[in-house]
C-alpha cells in the first residue's frame, strides 16, 4: 500500500463558504501527492461533505476524507484528530479561512528535499484585512533559522503556511487541547526551543482577517493564554539557562500587561493572580 507524501489537515467550524474556498485552493495545487482531511468541528451552518467537495470534478477521490466531531471540541482537538487519521510523511495545516497559492505544496516539498537538515518550514504570506491587502508590521515578517527568541513575544509561525515532518510533530506532542487560544503559539515554542525553522522565501499563502469568528476577536486578552503557554514551557520542557532567562523576561512583561488590563476592568482576583506571576519571575531577572 502506498502512502501520500503530504497530509493536508483543514479544521473548520461554521465556515461553510470560507471552507469551500480553502478546499478549492488545495484541489488546485500543482503538487498532487497528498491526501486531504477536513475535520468539521460540529458545524451548524449547513456545512456538509457534498458541499465542501463540490469543487472536485468527477467522483470523489479516495484520498479525500471528511470527519465530523459530534460536538464542538476546538481547533486543537480537530487538528490532532486529522493528524491521527492521516498517513503522509509530511503534515500541512490550512485554516478554513485561508487560501493556498497554486504552487504552495510544490515549493515547500522541493525546499525540504534540498534542505534535509530541516523538519519544519513555512512560507511568506499575503494579508487581507476586511477585503483590503495590508502590509504586516515588520515585527510580524516571517523569518527562518533559530527563531525561539522572536517566537516568545508573538506567534512567528502561521499554521496555514507550515509543513512539518510527522515524526517531529509526534515528538512535540501535537497541539495542546487545553489551550482555548494561542494553541499554535504554544506548540511552536515547544518546537523552536529545540529546532530550527525553514523559510521558503515566496508568498504562497493568503490570510484573511477581520471576520468576527476569529479566535483573536473572541478572546480580548490573548496574552493571558501566552502566559499559560510560557508556564507550560517551563514545567514540561528543558530550556537551557539562556532560554530560561528569555522566558522569565517574557513572563514578567506579559503578566504585567495582563494584570494591568484586569486592574482597569476592576477584576481584582485576576489582577492579583497575574501580578503574582510577574512578581515571582521578576526576582530571577
Amino acid at each position: 500500500m502506498s502512502y501520500p507524501q503530504i497530509s493536508v489537515i483543514i479544521p473548520t467550524f461554521n465556515r461553510k463558504l470560507l471552507c469551500h474556498r480553502a478546499v478549492s485552493s488545495v484541489i488546485k495545487q500543482s503538487y498532487t501527492d497528498y491526501e486531504l482531511i477536513i475535520v468539521d468541528d460540529g458545524s451548524e451552518d449547513g456545512t456538509t461533505q457534498d458541499y465542501l467537495f463540490s469543487s472536485v470534478n468527477g467522483s470523489l477521490p479516495d484520498k479525500i476524507q471528511y470527519l465530523r466531531n459530534d460536538t464542538n471540541r476546538g481547533v486543537s482537538y480537530s487538528r490532532n484528530r486529522g493528524v491521527a487519521s492521516s498517513s503522509g510523511e509530511w503534515i500541512a495545516f490550512l485554516d478554513s479561512d485561508d487560501v493556498w497559492h497554486e504552487k504552495k505544496l510544490e515549493n515547500q516539498i522541493i525546499w525540504l528535499r534540498n534542505n534535509p537538515g530541516f523538519n519544519i518550514c513555512q512560507t511568506r504570506e499575503v494579508w487581507i484585512r476586511n477585503g483590503i491587502r495590508v502590509n504586516p508590521p515588520v515585527t510580524h515578517e516571517k523569518t527562518g533559522g533559530q527563531i525561539f527568541r522572536e517566537s516568545l513575544d508573538r506567534c512567528m509561525i502561521t499554521p496555514s503556511s507550515v509543513m512539518i515532518h510527522r515524526q517531529l510533530l509526534a515528538e512535540a506532542g501535537g497541539f495542546n487541547e487545553s489551550m482555548p487560544a494561542c494553541e499554535d503559539y504554544e506548540l511552536w515554542l515547544r518546537i523552536t526551543l529545540y529546532h530550527q525553522v525553514g523559510l521558503v522565501d515566496k508568498y504562497l499563502l493568503t490570510r484573511y482577517g477581520g471576520h468576527e469568528d476569529q479566535l483573536s476577536a473572541k478572546f480580548s486578552v490573548m496574552d493571558k493564554f501566552r502566559v499559560r503557554a510560557l508556564l507550560f514551557l517551563l514545567e514540561y520542557e528543558k530550556p537551557d539557562h539562556f532560554q530560561k532567562k528569555l522566558i522569565y523576561q517574557t513572563l514578567v512583561k506579559k503578566s504585567d500587561i495582563v494584570a494591568q488590563g484586569f486592574k482597569k476592568r476592576n477584576r481584582i482576583k485576576e489582577y492579583e493572580r497575574f501580578k503574582g506571576i510577574a512578581d515571582t519571575f521578576r526576582q530571577y531577572l
